[in-house]
């Protein structure tokens, strides 16, 4: 289970990563309407951004549910 202290920051981060990344989205579909190719790093961004975001959203969910199932175990049935 993940630190308190350190479940915020990673939030933030996944959430700044998945919003970088769909800008970089937007940018390469803007791009390639106006018939010109958008640069290797936005095109990177676009591509490795949102599956970078999405493992760590992945990551903290998990730990939430297993943070819970930690919490509830004190007893009981």
């Amino acid at each position: 289970m993940t630190p308190t202290r350190y479940r915020r920051p990673l939030m933030i981060c996944a959430a700044f990563v998945a919003l970088l990344s769909l800008l970089a989205v937007g940018a390469v579909m803007a791009l390639a309407f106006a018939g010109s190719v958008a640069p290797v790093w936005v095109t990177s961004t676009a591509l490795y951004g949102l599956p970078i975001a999405f493992l760590l959203m992945v990551f903290l969910v998990l730990d939430s549910v297993a943070g819970r199932r930690r919490a509830g175990k004190s007893g009981g049935r």
